[in-house]
């Protein structure tokens, strides 16, 4: 499935230059607010070890690559326009970026370690700003954009309530076009404690409690601490940004890093695979001093810190451990692991935990019916239709006496 990310959080916190690292773009960068004035879109990638190496064969990757042993899947990332206060009411155009933000599976925010963007994401001193306050100002952004669909829409919601439609139906029904399911919305009702109270009876303050645990279901999200190679003391500032969300998944990151040795892996200077813990510099002859000592600080403060630039990983958590999926190789010939055309491993499916047999089926060609079973191909044996896939999964499917 074709997973689409947004990338949010406030002016000039660095949004643009993680997406240019993610995906090779060449977004504008600069340091006055709303240099991104629409919403751009960019094929970034998740990774994960490829499966060609346990079996000793070699594959032939169509709608991924297999970079030293690792498959790279691409998924679609979407460089938003900051948000600032107000937003949820149209301040900044926040409608029209809202709007775009929620036709996304699951966010990655952006946050400002180096504490050197004030209230409204102007540049300003390090240290003088407050990227934990940053962070709950675009939490509540997003809570009132949800809150103003569910308020917003609090007649029809009772009426068809009242005609009969169950609750977390109606509730859903004004949240669709924000891929809200109602599978996201009952189980904000049961977080909320809200699951037995009738929605007539709601009260201002239940229906934002609603609207907050329907954000974080509905859209996932992983917070990228970025600029950390600025911080004099980047443990200390993790710890207090740890010790104030103590629910939010924060990642270390230095996107300008990672942009530069993207760069420079291009043009042949190092040798380098996003998300690496190191590089390895090929033609220092043709490096300057200047991009040498850039280079080095990198490996010193960035990597010999943090062990990775932080983007990689942020992608690769927000995709294998808060969207749950699982890698998936559909193969047509379980013997050499090939498609109808002989192509070894030719393609991977990302499925969410908890897919079938039966759904791999659907994701792989919507008119295949009657699929008997699958085989598996690591254990050799017959999968039933309502067997769960597992990560790491090879399977040839079998219908009417045809494998696909």
């Amino acid at each position: 499935m074709a997973l689409k990310i947004s990338i949010i959080g406030k002016t000039n916190t660095g949004k643009t230059t993680f997406f240019n690292a993610a995906t090779m773009e060449t977004g504008e960068i600069s340091t006055y607010p709303f240099t991104t004035k629409q919403p751009v879109v960019g094929t970034g990638n998740a990774t994960t070890p490829c499966v060609h190496m346990e079996f000793n064969v070699m594959d032939n990757p169509v709608n991924s690559k297999c970079i030293d042993g690792w498959r790279v899947i691409p998924i679609e990332l979407i460089d938003l326009p900051g948000l600032i206060k107000g937003a949820w009411s149209g301040r900044g155009l926040g409608n029209q970026f809202l709007s775009a933000a929620m036709k996304t599976d699951a966010f990655i925010h952006i946050i400002d370690a180096s504490g050197s963007i004030d209230d409204e994401g102007r540049i300003a001193e390090i240290g003088t700003g407050n990227p934990i306050s940053d962070y709950k100002d675009i939490e509540e952004e997003l809570t009132m954009w949800y809150l103003k669909h569910i308020e917003g829409n609090r007649e029809e919601i009772s009426k068809r309530i009242n005609s009969g439609i169950e609750q977390k139906v109606a509730i859903t029904e004004p949240l669709h076009a924000m891929w809200v399911s109602e599978r996201h919305v009952l189980k904000a009702l049961k977080e909320a404690n809200l699951e037995d109270k009738h929605f007539d009876n709601f009260l201002m303050e239940d229906s934002k409690k609603l609207a907050s645990h329907i954000r974080k279901i509905s859209k996932p999200t992983v917070v990228v601490a970025n600029k950390i190679e600025l911080v004099s003391d980047p443990e200390k500032i993790m710890k207090r940004i740890q010790e104030n969300l103590p629910d939010v998944f924060v990642i270390p990151s230095s996107t300008d890093s990672e942009f530069t040795l993207r760069k420079a892996e291009q043009k042949g200077y190092i040798k380098y695979i996003m998300g690496a813990e190191n590089f390895e510099v090929l033609r220092k002859d043709q490096l300057t001093e200047k991009q040498m000592k850039a280079l080095d600080f990198i490996r010193k403060r960035v990597l010999g810190e943090h062990f990775t630039t932080g983007i990689q990983r942020a992608v690769n958590s927000l995709i294998f451990k808060f969207l749950e999926m699982n890698v998936i190789y559909p193969v047509s010939n379980p013997e050499k692991l090939s498609d109808r055309k002989g192509r070894v491993l030719p393609d991977l499916i990302l499925m969410r935990n908890g897919s079938t047999v039966e759904d791999l089926a659907k994701e792989i060609h919507s008119n295949i019916k009657g699929v008997l079973y699958a085989k598996d191909v690591r254990y050799g044996v017959r999968l039933p239709v309502y067997y769960l896939l597992r990560d790491r999964d090879i399977v040839s499917l079998v219908v009417a006496n045809t494998a696909f």
